[in-house]
């Protein structure tokens, strides 16, 4: 099969297009031929070796973990899927070696939800990693109907998904962003405002008595969450483990079939949907991670595999 692969960390520039052996199946994993697949932050986080003091790495390895596609064969005991299954996938396994820039990626079923009706390959690729950062982080902060949720870069790859998600539990949505996309928040259901200098008290002007729940997908914002939050209030963060040492939460996305499926189901009553930015062939990876990496992206970067 053709795959992007690097065999040492650096930048965009060390990713290839190659071929290599087709992966095997083992039990409880589903072989799933790729559709789409998108680039997250974390995906050239790895290439660059940033993740290798907490991660095993076989090198050379295929970078990915999102990924859409139609199952092509399953392994023993995988009473889950059939052969020409529609799925999506968060598909991060233990370590990293087959990622989901390739033709085939096999995938445990841990992993793995039906692919949305509503959503086509790529916006179904988009989901996943980003899904469930933002549906995990708002759950186990315990968000519900009629909370105020302050979400730090809603206009970001998770935080549009944040502020829809936060929406679709009944949550009032404040979001920050460049004034450029508070028109895009609005069309969300998000009130926005801008960051920077004197976003505490923009934010207190929009809810006087504090927010509920914060969440920070963009870090450097720990003061401003304090200076928000309601007696009460809970918040957390992807970026800064910091959090913790505040009464917050750090959050580590895990995949997860059913909160995935969650999200799927979201997706399908018309409440979520995935923006997507860019979208660029598996030979043109490369551009597609300097894209993600410039970080000013709205929406998701997702690379074509096959039609």
């Amino acid at each position: 099969m053709k795959a992007i692969t690097y065999a040492e960390y650096g930048d965009p520039s060390v990713l290839s297009l190659n071929d290599v052996p087709d992966p095997k199946v083992g039990p409880g994993e589903v072989l799933i031929r790729v559709r789409s697949a998108s680039v997250n932050p974390v995906d050239w986080k790895v290439v660059a070796g940033y993740l290798d003091p907490m991660m095993n790495v076989e090198l050379p390895a295929i970078p990915g973990w999102d990924v859409s596609g139609v199952v092509e064969a399953v392994g023993f005991d995988t009473p889950e899927f059939k052969v020409g299954d529609e799925v999506m996938a968060y598909a991060r396994k233990d370590w990293v070696k087959g990622g989901t820039y390739a033709e085939l990626v096999a995938a445990p079923v841990r992993t793995v939800a039906r692919k949305p009706e509503s959503l086509d390959w790529h916006q179904a690729a988009g989901l996943p990693l980003a899904g469930l950062t933002a549906y995990q982080l708002l759950t186990r902060l315990g968000a519900k109907s009629g909370d105020t949720v302050l979400v730090h870069a809603a206009a970001g790859g998770v935080g549009i998904l944040a502020v829809q998600i936060a929406k679709a539990l009944g949550a009032r949505v404040i979001g920050t962003a460049s004034e450029k996309n508070h028109e895009f928040l609005r069309g969300l259901g998000a009130e926005p405002v801008t960051y920077g200098d004197g976003l505490a008290e923009r934010v207190r002007a929009l809810a006087p008595e504090g927010v509920d729940v914060v969440l920070d997908f963009i870090g450097g914002v720990l003061d401003v969450t304090k200076a928000v939050l309601a007696d009460g209030g809970r918040h957390g963060s992807i970026v800064e483990a910091e959090v913790a040492d505040e009464g917050g939460l750090y959050l580590w996305v895990r995949p997860d079939a059913e909160d995935l499926a969650a999200l799927a189901d979201l997706a399908d009553q018309g409440k979520l949907t995935v923006p997507v930015a860019d979208v660029f062939p598996l030979a043109q990876t490369a551009d597609a991670f300097t894209v993600s990496a410039g970080g000013h992206v709205r929406g998701k970067v997702v690379i074509s595999v096959s039609s």
